[in-house]
């Protein structure tokens, strides 16, 4: 990180400020957050674990989360007006987290904190707001050599958020806002995101899928892992999580979402409808996963949405957790495909960039020829994802299809009503799982059927459940679009692929992810 000067953002006055703000817009936040919740007995229904999660939706709730004025001005994915990153995916209580904030034009701006979850409905809860502070122009970096491409931000820091002891586990959403000059010009706003994560005990582990997130991240021109000369699979691409995101470019327009990354489309249903529940549940990024440690404080590891970029040490610490008898919920699609290793900033920060290495696993692609020159170069570089997915990524690897029971009478479908061959319309895209280990005898195949893709033969997913070594649970159901089912929150859109969407909230859907965690968290 460059150093900074007399006029920069991090003057120690305007420190001291911040620390003053935040300390007292979270003055009020509730007691029930403390140390009592680290050695909680774990049993089912515990009131003091549940409070936790119980309690903090029970703060008043607010939509003003909610992006209300975006411009995507410069290209087709960023919005230059006002744009901004964090300096860590996840931080604890006592942690300082820097935020980095370019306007361009230089405009003062706020920022509102808000932590997400379910809040009588309204999605967000607000922490603390910072500002006016200084905005400034912060330099575009240029595009790093071949074969990484790397684009790397190293601003200036326009605000530092001391962590609160009761700024409890979650994703959290900072709202940017300029300040107009003038009463006749417009403001304009983006996000940035972050995770509050602990070390208490927990029912439920919520993994974000941040490494997907900047993997399709195209900010600021056109550079993501996937837009690279010699290919969109091609190994030694690296992207930088010090960047802001870009507006989402795959499946749907959101640009409400910009700065958010893909957390707010494909993980936010899920959080919502746990919180909604009262489930105890804490929250990680995927680094945070690389620590067996960090897994294996909880009952049960939940994968969400589209998770396709692993590190190997969250392979090993995943497939460690399992053989302790850690429960393992695959609620995503195209998961654990692509050998990413974090590696440090150029200025020494660990685990700040992420490089295709290759896959998981050695890729089948059949006879498509269309699909082999897209994965050429994609050389198996990890195990096989199957140990601990029981299924993995298939080629054609995208589509939309109907999720349909082949086993109505497997306690997953308990007071579901289903019989078989009922389907869940819309319910598997845009990417999907299939191929059954052919080594786990034990494993149930509970739901089945093929997928459009448009191409020139059908695919076909998989859903499947199996026994770890201690008689815990995994499951996998083989769609990213399995949060659709559970909720639809403030702001939300469903998805679409291929002429296929998911219908919204379901309670076939509800009712197995019931199933789930109460035979999980028996």
């Amino acid at each position: 990180m460059t150093s900074h000067s007399s006029d920069s953002p991090r003057k120690v006055d305007r420190r001291h400020v911040l620390k003053t703000t935040a300390a007292a817009a979270v003055a009020g936040n509730l007691a029930h957050v403390n140390a009592a919740d680290e050695n909680h007995s774990g049993a089912s229904g515990d009131k003091s674990k549940a409070n936790l999660i119980v309690a903090e939706n029970q703060r008043p709730g607010t939509t003003d989360w909610q992006l209300t004025r975006v411009r995507v001005n410069e290209g087709n994915y960023r919005t230059s007006l006002i744009e901004g990153y964090c300096s860590h995916q996840s931080v604890k209580a006592g942690d300082t987290l820097q935020i980095f904030v370019s306007t361009k034009p230089a405009r003062k701006f706020t920022l509102d904190v808000y932590r997400m979850g379910y809040y009588d409905g309204k999605g967000g809860c607000h922490k603390a707001t910072f500002g006016p502070l200084e905005g400034k122009t912060q330099p575009t970096p240029e595009i790093g050599p071949m074969p990484g491409r790397l684009r790397e931000c190293q601003w200036n820091a326009s605000v530092e958020i001391p962590i609160p002891d009761d700024w409890v586990s979650g994703v959290y959403l900072g709202k940017l806002t300029t300040i107009p000059d003038t009463e006749h010009e417009p403001y304009w706003q983006s996000y940035v995101i972050f995770i509050v994560r602990d070390n208490r005990k927990a029912d439920c582990l919520f993994q974000c899928s941040d490494n997907t997130w900047h993997a399709y991240n195209r900010w600021p021109v056109n550079e993501s892992l996937y837009t690279h000369p010699d290919g969109s699979h091609a190994p030694g691409v690296a992207v930088s999580f010090d960047r802001p995101y870009g507006k989402y470019n795959q499946i749907f327009d959101h640009p409400l979402s910009i700065g958010s990354g893909e957390f707010l489309l494909w993980e936010f249903p899920l959080s919502f409808w746990l919180e909604q529940n009262g489930y105890d549940v804490t929250y990680g990024s995927n680094l945070d996963t690389c620590d067996a440690s960090f897994v294996k404080r909880c009952r049960t590891f939940i994968s969400v949405g589209h998770d396709e970029y692993w590190d190997q040490r969250q392979y090993r610490a995943i497939e460690s957790a399992m053989n302790e008898g850690v429960n393992l919920l695959w609620l995503c699609g195209n998961s654990i495909f692509v050998d990413s290793p974090f590696s440090p900033s150029s200025d020494g920060r660990p685990n700040r960039i992420i490089t295709r290495k290759g896959c998981y696993g050695d890729l089948r692609v059949d006879e498509l020829e269309s699909y082999e020159a897209m994965f050429a170069g994609l050389k198996a570089t990890g195990p096989d994802e199957r140990r601990i997915m029981g299924v993995r990524s298939v080629v054609p690897f995208n589509g939309g299809g109907d999720w349909t029971c082949s086993k109505p009478d497997h306690w997953l479908f308990e007071g579901t009503g289903m019989k078989r061959g009922d389907s869940i319309p819309g319910l598997v895209g845009w990417e999907h799982h299939g191929e059954p280990d052919p080594d786990r005898a034990d494993m149930t195949v509970v739901a089945e059927g093929p997928i459009w893709s448009g191409g020139t033969r059908e695919g076909r997913y998989e859903s499947v459940v199996f026994s770890g070594p201690k008689d815990n649970v995994i499951f996998n159901a083989s769609t990213i679009f399995w949060a659709q089912g559970l909720s639809s929150p403030p702001g939300h859109i469903i998805p679409w692929s291929h002429f296929s969407r998911p219908h919204g909230p379901d309670a076939r859907v509800q009712q197995i992810t019931k199933n789930l965690l109460a035979r999980a968290l028996k």
